[in-house]
């Protein structure tokens, strides 16, 4: 978690109070709202902490697996106590109506002090002392399973008791039918006190691909950070990508920071106070979330509190991204034209993905009939108007693929008659200029010329 946030200094001091639930206490069977929409296994995993955020305000139907943040360990293997215990028997209890998994989190950044668990670790009697806790732990609040976010073990002896603490937990937390997942660092020689045994112990691993890269969380250093944990032989399936929900250096919440200005949500950073700020903003996250589908098991964020409802939520962006919104857009629907009364056409009126999208002369079939949606996204065939690669360099082609929610494929009108891409900031233009049947569409810099501007439906 970020590691200059005083709040992972708190030390709950409220006792632990008996709850009484005719939940089940083993893992859901049923698959949740968003496992239902979701690719199958694919992970929705959010944060939420003992003293922020509210239970009602979760967008549960969005989320597989919440993790309740934090209690601190002790040296002999014990818990302190849960910080705003009724708190979390109101997420359990809201979670479970609506199928979603509730794992305890264990340690955080707590000022760098991970001495509690280096001792406890290091003892056959630690170990089992704090294996017991947990069982009593998740026994006690009806939850679903734990979250250990060590921060960090070192390589060497410490990796070494860390792989037998997660040893013992697997086999505790999966016989009784729960989780056990672990938040790890996103790259560095600190990664190396993750030994490779813990992968085969954990459902998944949460990789806090945050508090690095410039600017902050940008999206090749986090695959970078995802593909890093890959290559060491962490399953693509267990593999589950961290998000973050706030700026660096300010530590802004993306809630705060759209509360500035709206047209934040779609920026990466901004400036606030004469100082830039650098977050992922909605684009990004669908990006990285088209990513995680194709090539990991899921997308955690840190965390919920810190995020907007509506239509700048990036639990929805993360959600409509995977594939769990499916209803198409409403819109306007028609022909296209373009450069010399031309339309936009799709080759061949083929729809497989990667196929060119071109200026032909007008013939009212199916492959120039455009839905221009409600969410900017231009539609033809069932299938989304895209940016290749989701690249920003002028002359890069534009051609058909499946919607996916990402900034490559949300497409905004002015009122010059240009479109302009979300993600690049360039404008839909038709390479040449030539108006010659089958001259492909590209992105080029916006200035408003005649190959440049378009009737839409």
């Amino acid at each position: 978690m970020p590691t200059s946030v005083p709040w992972w200094r708190r030390c709950a001091t409220a006792a632990l109070t008996v709850v009484t639930t005719a939940l089940a206490t083993t893992a859901l069977a049923t698959p949740t709202p968003a496992q239902a929409a979701l690719p199958a296994g694919f992970r929705s995993v959010g944060y939420l902490p003992s003293w922020s955020g509210s239970v009602s305000a979760v967008q549960y139907s969005k989320l597989t697996h919440i993790n309740y943040a934090f209690v601190l360990p002790n040296s002999n293997g014990t818990l302190g106590a849960v910080d705003n215990a009724a708190k979390l028997s109101s997420l359990v209890s809201s979670a479970h109506a609506n199928g979603v998994k509730v794992s305890i989190s264990i340690g955080g950044w707590n000022d760098g002090n991970d001495s509690a668990f280096e001792t406890l670790a290091g003892s056959s009697t630690g170990r089992t002392t704090f294996v017991n806790s947990v069982v009593n732990l998740i026994n006690q609040y009806a939850l679903d399973g734990v979250d250990i976010d060590w921060e960090y073990p070192d390589p060497g002896t410490s990796a070494s008791n860390y792989t037998q603490l997660m040893s013992a937990l697997s086999s505790a937390m999966h016989s009784r039918g729960k989780l056990l997942t672990a938040a790890v660092v996103s790259e560095g020689s600190t990664a190396y006190g993750v030994e490779t045994a813990v992968f085969g112990y954990v459902d998944f691993l949460n990789i806090m691909a945050y508090d690095g890269g410039s600017p902050h969380a940008n999206y090749d250093w986090s695959i970078a950070a995802a593909n890093f944990w890959k290559s060491r032989g962490l399953p693509a399936s267990k593999t589950v990508l961290g998000v973050p929900f706030y700026s660096r250096p300010g530590y802004y919440t993306y809630a705060q920071l759209v509360a500035m200005d709206p047209a934040n949500a779609n920026r990466d950073c901004t400036t606030v106070g004469g100082a830039q700020q650098c977050y992922n903003g909605i684009p990004t996250i669908k990006r990285k979330t088209q990513w995680a589908v194709a090539n990991a098991g899921g997308i955690m964020n840190w965390e919920l509190s810190q995020d907007t409802t509506g239509s700048t939520s990036l639990v929805s962006a993360i959600f409509d991204a995977a594939g769990g919104t499916t209803t198409p857009p409403t819109g306007r629907t028609g022909q296209i034209t373009g450069y010399g009364g031309k339309c936009v056409d799709v080759s061949g009126a083929a729809t497989a993905n990667g196929t060119a999208i071109q200026l032909w002369t007008c013939n009212g079939t199916n492959a120039q009939r455009w839905t221009v949606g409600s969410d900017g996204t231009v539609r033809a065939l069932g299938k989304c108007m895209d940016v290749t690669s989701a690249g920003t360099a002028d002359g890069t082609k534009i051609q058909l693929w499946d919607c996916n929610g990402t900034g490559a494929q949300v497409w905004q009108a002015q009122s010059n008659g240009t479109l302009v891409n979300s993600n690049s900031g360039k404008c839909l233009d038709a390479t040449g200029p030539s108006s010659a049947d089958g001259t492909r569409l590209q992105i080029w810099t916006c200035y408003a010329s005649a190959n440049q501007v378009w009737q839409l439906p």
